[in-house]
């Protein structure tokens, strides 16, 4: 079956939990996945965005559960996982999108609390879904994909707390492949840019800083959350990527290059 050019059912009769799936990257991903057939968690501290995007899913004629979850509470995290196999069985693919928004400031300025919020809810969240379902991968092998950050890479001003938690997260996943590949699991990152409210918010209010940006990208665009990265994560969900492991996708228009 083909829906514009672009073969379906590649993820069908899956079950995919994405974080943070109530807007943005997340919600390009969640549709993504739905068009391939996959039943999908949307997983949102925001309960209005997270019913909308699953409301959007099942108009597409598929299935969606949507959940509230802050993913920097470890109860709340397996709260989510069992509401999810409850609903839909086993989990197939996990997708560590969210991530909480932490101001700019130099090293010398940022305070604990900007520490304490990027690691709750970037590399512990990462670390709290993993955990979470790992017991119902195990023995049936799975797709876990999380988020990192060229900016991290690049090692961007401004954004210490942010850049170390996405490297962290890159460390996490590298020791995450080799321990859990015995169980036929892979786990990989993906390091995006797309277009994202904030990103639209800055543009709107920083014009000439977003064209500076954009100059930097080789191709000349900003990413389509759900074409550009929804696509590139629905290969990591899916058996073309069973061989692959333990490795960083730079789905950011060549933005790393800069």
């Amino acid at each position: 079956m083909t829906e514009g050019g672009r073969s379906l059912g590649k993820l069908e009769g899956k079950v995919a939990i994405v974080t943070g799936a109530g807007q943005g990257i997340g919600k390009g991903i969640a549709i993504a996945f739905a068009r391939e057939g996959s039943k999908v968690v949307i997983a949102e501290i925001n309960a209005e965005t997270a019913k909308s995007v699953a409301g959007e899913i099942r108009e597409l004629g598929k299935e969606a559960l949507d959940v509230v979850c802050d993913v920097g509470n470890e109860e709340q995290v397996q709260n989510m996982v069992d509401k999810a196999v409850a609903h839909f069985g086993p989990i197939d693919i996990l997708v560590n999108n969210a991530q909480g928004y932490v101001p700019m400031r130099g090293v010398e300025d940022v305070e604990e609390k900007h520490w304490d919020k990027s690691l709750r809810t970037g590399l512990k969240a990462t670390w709290y879904c993993c955990r979470a379902v790992f017991p119902h991968m195990k023995g049936r092998g799975g797709k876990i994909i999380n988020f990192a950050s060229a900016a991290a890479i690049l090692g961007m001003e401004g954004m210490v707390t942010y850049n170390a938690t996405k490297e962290a997260i890159r460390g996490f996943t590298r020791t995450a492949a080799r321990e859990w590949g015995r169980h036929n699991i892979n786990v990989n990152v993906i390091c995006p840019s797309a277009l994202t409210p904030q990103m639209i918010w800055r543009q709107q209010n920083f014009p000439e800083e977003h064209e500076k940006q954009l100059e930097a990208v080789a191709l000349h665009r900003v990413g389509d959350p759900e074409k550009d990265i929804g696509h590139v994560a629905v290969f990591l969900a899916s058996e073309d990527s069973d061989f692959i492991t333990g490795h960083t996708f730079m789905v950011d228009g060549g933005f790393h290059m800069f």
